[in-house]
């Protein structure tokens, strides 16, 4: 019988297995981040300072929904940092860092920039690679998350949902520790329905996505709009917006046949608002509507309803929970267009760790 080599067996390997793996798994990786977290030696509550939650791409959208649940916290892209860290410190502080490999040039960047503008920051970072380049650089302490969560395919999305509820278990462990389980098990029960629906839709004309989000969930809906945008290398467009923000001029990039994916709250005063959004969409004919929420909202409003799986949790900690359905939706979309979910820029476009950026002295 004929061996198969690493490289013989990435032949036979169908497209997008890794991506849908990575996908998958993510339900059984949470206890163990929480786990990580809650035995780690820091102590949110000891920084009274600014704190400031950082990444770049993915790990920006990370950033903003770690903060959404910090009160006082910034959720800041490192592309900004780098750039001028002054409005955000004084002089004490905290920088927590959210990075997948840690290699990208602004994590670092922006770490050396910050201790020398301001060396009485302390400094988190939060990393799936233990190896990585901020994981081990001078001045920072790391919570190194569980291997498995260092995604090999170049779009982040089981390390995506891990960096978040990591952040988020800083201040939030108690609640999420009670509820876990249970968010666990109804994802990883969901899945497989949750796949056969992505599919469904992505086999529609798909061209254009409008993915909207209250606030507490805008870091999920740029997330989601962003893994569409890699996943199937720029052949559909998406745009995250607010609920309200959509009829201050978005609402004209929508068409009959435009995907609209709404996270809906489980706020009762943020739900009248999004469903006279959603209403006015289906009376104008705008879009084919799916929603990720809790099971008692009107079903009539939608074309597509997916069952959220944390509906018991507060918006600002269900991002991590709900985003699966929107990467298996993106993964879906870039096997309908013809592309491999694992690498779908051949061509170096993009790259799962940034390339070409020099830091400037400044």
């Amino acid at each position: 019988m004929r061996q198969l080599t690493p490289s013989s067996e990435a032949h036979i390997r169908p497209a997008g297995a890794i991506t849908h793996a990575e996908i998958f798994q993510q339900p059984r990786l949470w206890p163990t981040t929480l786990n990580i977290v809650r035995q780690s030696a820091f102590v949110a509550e000891a920084f009274p300072g600014p704190v400031v939650v950082t990444g770049a791409g993915t790990s920006a959208y990370a950033a903003v929904a770690v903060a959404e649940a910090w009160r006082n916290a910034q959720g800041i892209p490192t592309t900004d940092l780098l750039l001028d860290p002054t409005p955000f410190y004084q002089k004490e502080g905290l920088l927590i860092s959210l990075a997948r490999s840690g290699d990208s040039p602004e994590s670092v960047g922006v770490v050396e920039k910050v201790r020398r503008l301001f060396p009485a920051v302390k400094h988190l970072a939060i990393t799936c690679n233990e190896n990585g380049k901020l994981a081990n650089a001078p001045g920072v302490n790391a919570i190194v998350l569980d291997p498995r969560t260092n995604d090999r395919s170049l779009a982040m999305t089981s390390s995506f949902s891990n960096l978040v509820l990591a952040g988020l278990a800083l201040r939030h462990a108690g609640c999420l520790s009670s509820d876990l389980p249970a968010i666990a098990d109804r994802a990883q029960s969901n899945l497989l329905e949750f796949d056969e629906r992505a599919k469904a839709i992505a086999s529609r004309p798909v061209s254009r996505i409008a993915i909207l989000a209250s606030r507490p969930l805008f870091g999920a809906a740029r997330e989601a709009s962003l893994k569409i945008l890699e996943m199937t290398a720029g052949k559909c467009v998406a745009i995250p917006e607010t609920f309200l923000g959509l009829r201050h001029g978005p609402m004209s990039f929508l068409r009959a046949d435009t995907l609209v994916l709404c996270f809906l709250s489980t706020n009762p005063l943020f739900r009248r608002y999004e469903e006279d959004l959603v209403s006015e969409l289906k009376a104008k004919g705008l879009g084919y509507i799916a929603g990720i929420g809790p099971e008692d909202w009107p079903r009539n409003l939608f074309n597509d309803f997916i069952p959220a799986s944390a509906p018991g949790l507060p918006d600002f900690l269900r991002t991590p929970f709900e985003i699966m359905f929107p990467q298996l939706l993106a993964y879906r979309l870039s096997l309908q267009a013809g592309l491999n979910p694992d690498n779908p820029s051949p061509d170096g476009v993009i790259t799962r760790v940034v390339k070409g950026v020099r830091i400037h002295e400044g």
